[in-house]
């Protein structure tokens, strides 16, 4: 399984970006995909993650601003981001895997390269 993540970069305070996630190889063994971030200095932590059925769960920080959603026959999920705040700067990384580990926040199996989101006037 291959993670390809696109679609970061600088935006300022309230801003939108949406970040994608294309998943090429045995995608039958994906059943989340999840969006971990990793501001500078801190370690990596879960923000939002769906399953194949589509049901997302969103970190308190992020809710009502972030949306995830995806799309099975293209293979593919976007995180869209909303009203960005500098505390949403990061390296954004897409994940993926079973349930349990992507929504429990240890993250599946497979990771994709990470996206530089900078939000700054």
């Amino acid at each position: 399984v291959q993670l390809q993540a696109s679609g970061g970069g600088l935006v300022q305070p309230g801003g939108s970006l949406r970040l994608s996630c294309e998943v090429s190889g045995s995608v039958f063994s994906i059943n989340a995909v999840g969006w971990y971030r990793q501001p500078s200095g801190t370690g990596r932590y879960l923000v939002a993650s769906i399953t194949r059925s589509g049901s997302a769960n969103y970190v308190d920080s992020v809710k009502g601003r972030f949306t995830i959603s995806r799309d099975n026959a293209k293979n593919t999920v976007w995180l869209q981001m909303n009203s960005l705040k500098p505390e949403d700067s990061a390296v954004y990384y897409c994940n993926a895997g079973s349930d349990a580990a992507v929504i429990g926040g240890t993250g599946g199996g497979y990771w994709g390269q990470g996206t530089q989101v900078t939000v700054s006037s």
